[in-house]
């Protein structure tokens, strides 16, 4: 809506003036300069509806605003709880509790029997949660409000949290965490909140696969039953019905819900102080720079929030904005721009300015809005522009409350969050008094630069300048998924040395030591299915880790290069190859640790430990966590099967590949010519080579041509 209230009274400010007279246009022709005689009065002023107010017999509080304006009703309840009483360990369990609550049904009724019920009659039932509230709430057409409000309280009082829907949702979580890094905007703005907040702690720390791992069945359950019961609640209708007869249906529905009242744990305080400097995160394969500045801000209840609102829209809140104008307007520097100080109700919000800007000119965008920033807090701001942006601030906000339902909901968690009942009031008043004396004077104790965490998301080779010359601390940001941790084997000097015997055996099998450490080069042919995906493919390999692959799919051609350090990637039907996304790129260096040319050699390699886990299987692993088991056929000695995880959309799953049709390729190294590939214990693939052959004398060159 802010975009929205700063055209409005900008067209406003335009009408006051004096208008031109108007020349009068030709039949079909638009009159040039008609918008200037425009004209928009006052906005009309907030008004508070009346709320009726009441406990039922259970403790629950009730919010009623009686609305005939249309035929619908809604109705939320407000549970203290949210993220930030996660359990250490636990984290995303509330998120998980409050969907499987609405997805899992209730104990008659599965979510998807409750979907269809609601479908038929134009009804919702929804639920969330955020850091320091979960909602439940119901909208619906009036004559269904008993069959909706029935479906609202069984899921309410006995959701049953099914297994299967608990199952599925780990499945997105875990698929979002595999994609976390993949844009770059997205991880610029996760980035720097971890980073304000504290990765470690309640406000700033991240859902991850261990802690999905964690969580159960029983954990939502117990989760549940600590947190919803009346006491714990409030609760709000609104919409076209009779007061006095939705009172009384309330008493009978919800007022005979009598659960143990468990004790409640107040929130935990933020007290985490960040480090200020740079956090630089490096991706090659963007083409802009994504950054954010900023720290810690404050609370609606602040005194000087309203001064702060209005500073905010001087220094970043829209296109007429000092940032805006210098920045993109004047300088090109940055696509977009914005921010400003940040509140929060129980904990505080952040101060950010954040921009997306060309890689080559992220410092110097940098540079600019650290000047800009400090101008304000040295010189202030004029008459003129504070009273736009009161104007803006005042416009926007009076949105919030343009219909009866809006402001209800506002009342309401005013109250939930211990808010004055006059606060509207109070914010009104204030922002109506903000003087540019105000302005400079929280500019300069509010914001305070020695303090600035500054994240920047991009390709730092491209930097034209760099961030060195900031004269700040810089910190490398890893980009990476915290993997589960994998279960260890137990290792001593015996399972070392029976590891070795193992693998010297397949290294046999296979066509001797020395044959394979001959291997130097390495051409394959393929026909592979990927589910019903049919996919030609070449690879050439130079050892131990260059690559070039090329794939033949139905919608086009892939292209994989890698020169053991970096590579490109071509998309189907893409103009030409693009910096090697680092997902791709971290496949690519797990699959060449794979590669049985160079697996088998393992016992070679210092970097690597070889370490039977059975009388037929080793472990193998690497310094820089890669990992595999490789089990050998007990008749034949020959590798029969490779396993390990792998990262893929889904999150990490378990990857086995099934060595079959093996044969000799030349030089007396045998290899196989079927492999069969399942994941998540289901067959998700399977490679057939038509040819492979060795030492044909492969050049790097190839490989990156």
């Amino acid at each position: 809506m802010r975009n929205l209230s700063l055209l409005i009274a900008s067209l406003a400010a335009f009408g006051q003036g004096a208008a031109p007279k108007p020349v009068p246009a030709k039949p079909g022709q638009l009159q040039v300069g008609a918008w200037k005689n425009l004209k928009f009065g006052k906005l009309a002023d907030v008004k508070i509806p009346e709320v009726e107010v009441f406990t039922l017999k259970n403790g629950l509080k009730v919010y009623l605003l009686e609305n005939h304006t249309l035929p619908f009703i809604s109705g939320t309840a407000l549970v203290r709880t949210g993220g930030l009483l996660d359990p250490g360990g636990k984290a995303g369990l509330s998120e998980i509790m409050t969907t499987v609550m609405r997805t899992g049904g209730s104990k008659d009724k599965t979510g998807d029997q409750i979907d269809e019920q609601l479908e038929n009659i134009a009804a919702a039932v929804e639920s969330g949660v955020q850091n320091e509230v979960a909602t439940f709430s119901f909208n619906c057409l009036k004559e269904n409000i008993d069959e909706v409000l029935g479906v609202y309280f069984d899921l309410l009082s006995q959701p049953e949290f099914r297994q299967d829907k608990i199952d599925l949702l780990k499945t997105q979580f875990r698929s979002a965490i595999a994609r976390r890094y993949d844009d770059a905007d997205e991880v610029n703005r996760n980035e720097f909140q971890t980073t304000v907040y504290g990765r470690d702690t309640p406000f700033g720390r991240e859902v991850e696969y261990e802690t999905l791992d964690a969580i159960s069945r029983a954990d939502l359950i117990d989760f549940y039953k600590r947190y919803y019961h009346p006491a714990n609640m409030m609760f709000s209708v609104s919409g076209d019905f009779d007061k006095a007869a939705m009172r009384a249906r309330l008493e009978q529905v919800l007022g005979n819900w009598t659960p143990p009242a468990n004790p409640v744990p107040v929130f935990p305080k933020l007290t985490h102080q960040a480090t200020p400097g740079i956090y630089s995160g490096d991706k090659p394969e963007v083409s802009q720079t994504f950054l954010t500045i900023g720290h810690l801000g404050g609370l609606y209840s602040d005194k000087d929030y309203p001064a702060l609102e209005v500073l905010s829209d001087i220094l970043a809140g829209g296109f007429d904005s000092r940032l805006f104008r210098k920045v993109r307007t004047e300088l090109g520097y940055a696509y977009n721009i914005g921010g400003g100080w940040g509140a929060d109700y129980l904990h505080p919000g952040t101060f950010q300015i954040s921009a997306s800007t060309k890689t080559e000119s992220t410092v110097h965008t940098i540079q600019t809005i650290l000047q800009e920033i400090e101008k304000i807090r040295a010189s202030g701001v004029t008459d003129e522009e504070v009273a736009t942006a009161k104007d803006k601030v005042i416009n926007s906000f009076v949105f919030n409350f343009d219909r009866p339902q809006k402001t209800l909901s506002r009342l309401f968690r005013y109250d939930y969050y211990g808010y004055p009942k006059d606060y509207l009031v109070q914010y009104q008043k204030a922002i109506a008094s903000v003087t540019k004396a105000d302005v400079l004077r929280v500019a300069k104790q509010y914001i305070d630069p020695s303090k600035f965490v500054i994240v920047t998301i991009g390709n730092t080779a491209e930097f034209k300048t760099p961030l060195t010359d900031l004269k700040l601390p810089i910190a490398k940001l890893a980009l990476k998924v915290k993997e589960p941790a994998a279960d260890k084997a137990q290792v001593s000097g015996a399972t070392l040395a029976k590891g070795k015997q193992i693998l010297a055996r397949m290294q046999q099998a296979a066509g001797g030591a020395e044959n394979l450490a001959n291997v130097r080069d390495v051409t394959m042919t393929a026909n592979a299915t990927l589910g019903n995906l049919a996919v030609k493919q070449k690879t050439l390999f130079i050892s131990p880790n260059q690559l070039r692959q090329e794939q033949e799919l139905p919608f086009g051609k892939v292209l994989v290069k890698w020169d053991g350090k970096t590579g490109t990637f071509q998309a189907p039907n893409a103009p030409g190859p693009m910096p090697m996304p680092s997902p791709v790129a971290k496949q690519i260096t797990e699959e060449m640790f794979r590669n049985m040319f160079t697996l088998l050699l393992s016992d070679r390699n210092a970097d690597r430990t070889v370490n039977a886990i059975s009388d037929t299987a080793v472990e193998i692993t690497d310094k820089s966590g890669n990992a595999a088991t490789l089990t050998m056929d007990a008749a034949t000695g020959l590798p029969a099967k490779l396993s390990y995880k792998m990262m893929g959309p889904q999150g990490p799953s378990d990857v086995e590949s099934i060595y079959k049709d093996i044969r000799d390729i030349g030089g007396g190294v045998k290899a196989p010519f079927l492999v069969e590939i399942n994941q998540g214990g289901k067959k998700a693939s399977e490679i057939k080579y038509e040819t492979i052959t060795a030492n044909t004398g492969v050049k790097p060159e190839e490989i990156m041509k």
